[in-house]
């Protein structure tokens, strides 16, 4: 346990001196989430850097290029007797999870166990805290595969990104790493037949090169709009910057803005969060 502190009190300072938020693994917190609760966090990606099928202009953990990984994916076996550790140690001394969330370093489904660690999460969850829900948060790129789509038909909060259908906005602001068939990902959220959160990332300003990346207007929310439609969620959380992003030049959305997107989204019979 003093080892852990020590390894988080050492990438705090290094998030705060980077202006990038670097999350120890494969457990950390709990931390308060505007939108989740108390959330015990599970980062199946290395403690040092970050490891992610998009590299998003808004990241907290900053631009992949700056934070390449040195150290290992954690082992489905480091997972599991971590999360164990960590969920013996709350029922002990507190505090008690809303949630345990699949986030951090990058993108969790990209781990080649995440099947089998989602099946040893839920296993644990069940024995310490049966009430707690499990949540995923996705960019939503591996979605397409047949196992990571299967397993997260298991967990409670399936969160998949999909700020914008525009392939241009996509590649200025999300840029995915590899190929992106939009088309494709929409389907198989839509395959999900409605177990599925649609979350987006609503912001304004300017990418590195001058380019306006402002996605509030109707150009780019009524396309939107139409794919949510298409995917019947349960629910669409919309939000805007929260934290220091890498690229300066960017800017949050107004309350009024994500109002405005919220009550378009209700119209839909789709129920809609907004974290401003």
């Amino acid at each position: 346990m003093q080892i852990a502190r020590a390894i988080c009190k050492k990438l705090t300072i290094f998030a705060t001196e980077m202006s990038t938020v670097i999350y120890p693994s494969p457990i950390f917190g709990p931390v308060h989430s505007r939108r989740l609760g108390v959330s015990l966090g599970i980062n199946l990606l290395p403690a040092d850097g970050k490891f992610c099928t998009f590299d998003c202009i808004y990241c907290e953990c900053g631009l992949n290029a700056d934070h390449r990984p040195h150290a290992k994916l954690p082992s489905r076996d480091a997972v599991r007797e971590a999360l164990e550790a960590r969920l013996q140690q709350m029922t002990l001394e507190g505090p008690r999870p809303d949630v345990l969330t699949f986030a951090g370093n990058g993108e969790p489904t990209a781990h080649p166990h995440f099947p089998e660690i989602i099946e040893d999460t839920i296993a644990l969850r069940n024995r310490y805290f049966p009430d707690a829900k499990i949540s995923v948060l996705s960019n939503a790129t591996q979605v397409i595969r047949p196992e990571v789509h299967k397993a997260l038909m298991y967990v409670d909060n399936n969160i998949q990104k999909l700020d914008t259908v525009d392939i241009d906005f996509i590649h200025r602001v999300d840029r995915p790493a590899g190929h992106y068939d939009l088309d494709a990902i929409i389907e198989a959220l839509a395959a999900f037949n409605g177990h599925v959160i649609i979350q987006t990332m609503f912001l304004s300003g300017t990418d590195a090169e001058g380019s306006n990346v402002t996605n509030t207007s109707d150009r780019y929310v009524s396309p939107w709009l139409e794919a949510v439609q298409r995917i019947r969620p349960e629910k669409v959380m919309i939000y805007t910057i929260d934290r220091e992003t890498p690229v300066k030049s960017l800017q949050k959305a107004t309350p009024a803005e994500l109002d405005h997107i919220a009550e378009r989204v209700r119209a839909l019979g789709v129920e809609c969060s907004v974290a401003y």
